[in-house]
């Protein structure tokens, strides 16, 4: 009945789209994205399976084996690009065998959907340590309605094959989402459809870090940058319900396919530190956020919005940055946007509390002093378009904490840190978000 119910599904999916949007010049817009750091292993996943049987040695990385990464795309179209990056590699990092298709589940694509991704013509590219390749579009026949309903909230698998061995691999820690891996030495099986050659589970992704998606109509792309709290650190795995994805069904919900929301949050994310970050300098909360912003945000596409939730692990005991430090700091980052991306629209986010968090670096009073002065700087200071006031949403006014029913951990079922929001507080943050605020006019 799985195969038949895939079948059907497929034939859906595949029938033919309107003749006007087939005349429509197609346009790239970012559907997805994960901000890399690294090097593996350094980082901050959530809810890691023991990765030792897919990657024994971190400095080697992944060896002749294939990585089958699923994502969502918060966007469809016909066709689709990739990004891969070795912005933290240290070796070049060769890719061939590289697959993309509808995800079916566990390791295993919907039959016949599986697409061979070529870059410059050749099924093979290599990557120099510290740069970037986009695909060749590639297309996707069960999206050739885009507007398909049943299209919506579907999750793409992209299958990437190292060559040889990849050494210190760019990653996204905490991906919240379940992928694949190959044993080492397994060699390209990225067109395979099946699961039996994928027997390891990893919550991270590896090498990729956009999706663009091809669009005949204007479709806005907004960017949640920020922190662990944008990355979803005790939302439920697999779930899809951090606060840019609640955020994001909302906006489907009034633009159809016409939106995408995309996450660019890094666990542990500082808004001006650390100082230095590279390969023999790395730091779990990855690059600081004002050198990444160039990458993970304004060389993406279509970007219309930004919204920005970030800050509060500058003032912890891993940061230890000053209030003026952090204001000065967003005000060059949003000086930086606007100068990049003419006409952005920049939402700043209102940090929720951490008083009372479990968490040796935070909690404490100095750190919720100046949480309280950055909140006021983003409310008053005329520096944003629109506020999100994620404080309001999640705080327990008798308490100066998160609200108590927003603690206890969804990925693992913990009693939470007092630190991230679990997902009735994310559902209240995305739920909260004035759609205008974000997106005026029609």
């Amino acid at each position: 009945m799985l195969w038949i119910g895939a079948a059907v599904l497929a034939a859906v999916l595949l029938r033919p789209a309107a003749a006007d949007a087939q005349a429509a010049e197609p346009r790239w817009v970012t559907a997805w994205a994960a901000s890399v750091q690294g090097p593996y292993p350094v980082g901050n996943p959530s809810a890691q399976p023991d990765q030792a049987f897919a990657f024994p040695d971190p400095r080697e990385g992944a060896r002749d084996q294939t990585l089958r990464l699923v994502l969502r795309p918060d966007a469809w179209g016909r066709q689709a690009r990739l990004r891969v990056s070795n912005a933290f590699g240290t070796r070049p990092l060769t890719l061939d065998g590289v697959h993309a298709g509808l995800h079916l589940g566990g390791g295993a694509v919907v039959p016949g959907t599986n697409r061979p991704v070529l870059f410059g013509g050749q099924a093979r590219v290599t990557v120099p340590p510290g740069g970037e390749a986009w695909s060749d579009p590639v297309a996707l026949p069960f999206a050739a309605d885009p507007d398909a309903p049943l299209l919506a909230g579907r999750k793409l698998a992209v299958s990437l094959h190292v060559a040889g061995a990849s050494g210190p691999m760019t990653w996204h820690a905490k991906a919240l989402q379940t992928s694949y891996v190959t044993a080492p030495g397994a060699g390209a099986r990225g067109a395979e459809e099946g699961e039996a050659a994928f027997p390891y589970a990893t919550a991270s992704w590896f090498f990729l870090d956009a999706v663009d998606m091809a669009a005949t109509a204007p479709t806005p792309v907004v960017v949640a940058f920020g922190d662990s709290i944008t990355d979803g650190t005790a939302s439920t795995m697999n779930g899809d319900d951090r606060w840019p994805d609640v955020l994001s069904r909302r906006l489907h919900a009034l633009r159809g396919n016409r939106v995408a929301v995309v996450n660019a949050g890094i666990g542990g994310n500082q808004v001006v530190g650390p100082a230095q970050y590279g390969p023999d300098a790395p730091f779990p909360g990855g690059p600081s956020a004002l050198a990444r912003l160039d990458r993970d945000v304004i060389r993406l596409s279509g970007v219309a919005s930004v919204i920005w939730l970030e800050g509060i692990n500058d003032f912890s005991r891993n940061g230890e940055a000053t209030l003026a430090a952090v204001e000065a700091g967003m005000r060059e980052g949003v000086a930086h946007l606007r100068a990049g991306i003419p006409g952005v629209r920049v939402v700043g986010a209102t940090l929720t509390s951490a008083k009372g968090s479990t968490s040796p670096a935070h909690g404490h009073p100095e750190q919720d002093e100046k949480r309280r002065g950055l909140n006021a700087f983003i409310r008053g200071s005329g520096l944003f378009d629109a506020v999100a006031d994620f404080d309001a949403a999640t705080l327990d006014p008798g308490t100066g904490s998160l609200r108590p029913e927003m603690v206890p951990e969804s990925t693992t079922g913990g009693r939470g840190d007092r630190l991230h929001p679990n997902r009735a507080g994310y559902v209240a943050m995305g739920s909260g978000l004035d759609p205008a605020a974000v997106l005026p006019g029609p």
